[in-house]
C-alpha cells in the first residue's frame, strides 16, 4: 500500500444508501479540514438496498483515500469493524456509524485527544435523540456492565471512537468470535480518555438493533469479559439452598407440634415455581457461557469478504 495516513475512518455499512452520500461528502470535508493524511475504510456488511454501488463510486472518486471491504454477507457490526482495523493503517484508528446520529464534524475532537498521548478516546452523546426506552435501557446496562465487568465507559453505545493502532492491533489479535469492540479498547487501554459529541437524529431508514439485538449484544458484553454471572449465581444457590433447608425445617417442626396442615399449599407452590424459575435462570446462563465456548472451538471464519477496492502500489 501507499504510505500510511496519520487517520483511518472505519465506517460499517448495512443497508446505509440512504445517508451515505452526505455522510461522505461531510466526512471528506472534516477530514481534508483536520490538515492530516487520511484514509476512509468502509465494511459493506451483506447490503441489500445498493450501498456497495455507493461505496464503490467513493472509491472510484477517490482511490487513494477510500477503501471499500466487501462481505459475502451480514456478519454484524462489530464483524465490520473488526475486518478493516485488519486493514486500517493510520496512527489513529476512529470508528463512526454511517447513520449521521454522530456528526462527522464532531471527530477532530477526538483527533486532539489522541495527538495528547490517549490511547482511546470515548464520546458521551449529550442531548440524546433516541426514543426514550432506549436513553433508559443503556444507562442500565452503563451501570450493569461497569459493576459486573470492572471496564469503565460512561456510554458505551457510543461507536464513534478513537483507538491508537497499538490497541487495535490488540483488539485484532484476539481473534474472538462474538465481541464488543468500545470494552476491548477500554481493556487495552493504558491512559483512556473521553469527549462529549453532539447526537442527532437518524438522517434516513431505521436503526438497525432490534431489542432482541440490544439484548443479545449485552450478553456478549457481559459473558465475554466476566465471570461475575456465574459467581453471583453460586451465591444466589447457595442462599435459595439455605432458606429452603429453614422452610423445610419449619414445615417439619409444625408438623410435629402441631399435626398435619393443609394450610399453606399453595405458599409451597409459590416457593417450588420461584425454585424452578432460579434453576432455568442459572442454566440459561451457564449455556450463555458454553454457547461462547463452541463459537471459539468452532474456529469458523467470522466474516467471509468478497472483494477489497483500494488501490496498490504499482
Amino acid at each position: 500500500m501507499s504510505s500510511s495516513p496519520k487517520v483511518s475512518i472505519v465506517v460499517p455499512v448495512f443497508n446505509e444508501r440512504q445517508n451515505l452520500p452526505k455522510l461522505h461528502e461531510r466526512l471528506t470535508a472534516t477530514l481534508d479540514g483536520t490538515g492530516k493524511s487520511w484514509e476512509i475504510v468502509y465494511t459493506d456488511d451483506g447490503s441489500k438496498d445498493g450501498s456497495i454501488d455507493l461505496l464503490k463510486q467513493f472509491h472510484a472518486a477517490r482511490p487513494a483515500e477510500v477503501r471499500v471491504i466487501e462481505f459475502e454477507r451480514n456478519a454484524g457490526q462489530h464483524m465490520a469493524i473488526m475486518a478493516a482495523f485488519e486493514r486500517a493503517r493510520g496512527d489513529v484508528v476512529v470508528t463512526i456509524d454511517a447513520d449521521l446520529q454522530n456528526p462527522p464534524e464532531e471527530i477532530p475532537k477526538l483527533l486532539a485527544l489522541a495527538d495528547q498521548g490517549h490511547d482511546v478516546v470515548g464520546s458521551i452523546r449529550k442531548n440524546r435523540q433516541d426514543v426514550g426506552w432506549r436513553v433508559w435501557a443503556s444507562r442500565a446496562m452503563n451501570w450493569v456492565r461497569e459493576r459486573i465487568t470492572g471496564i469503565r465507559m460512561t456510554d458505551q453505545g457510543c461507536m464513534l471512537r478513537a483507538y491508537s493502532q497499538l490497541v487495535v492491533r490488540q483488539i485484532v489479535a484476539t481473534g474472538e468470535q462474538s465481541t464488543f469492540i468500545p470494552a476491548l479498547g477500554q481493556h487495552f487501554a493504558a491512559n483512556p480518555a473521553e469527549v462529549e459529541v453532539d447526537h442527532a437524529a437518524r438522517h434516513a431508514g431505521e436503526s438497525k438493533y432490534s431489542l432482541y439485538k440490544l439484548v443479545r449484544l449485552n450478553f456478549d458484553l457481559m459473558t465475554g469479559f466476566s465471570v461475575v454471572p456465574l459467581q453471583l449465581f453460586t451465591i444466589v444457590g447457595m442462599l435459595v439452598t439455605l432458606g429452603s433447608l429453614a422452610l423445610v425445617a419449619i414445615i417439619l417442626g409444625r408438623r410435629i407440634l402441631i399435626g398435619s396442615e393443609a394450610d399453606g399449599v399453595f405458599t409451597l407452590f409459590a416457593f417450588l415455581y420461584f425454585l424452578a424459575g432460579v434453576m432455568i435462570m442459572g442454566i440459561g446462563l451457564l449455556g450463555e457461557y458454553v454457547g461462547r465456548i463452541y463459537q471459539e472451538v468452532r474456529k469458523r471464519p467470522r466474516f467471509q469478504i468478497r472483494a477489497v477496492h483500494e488501490k496498490l502500489d504499482t
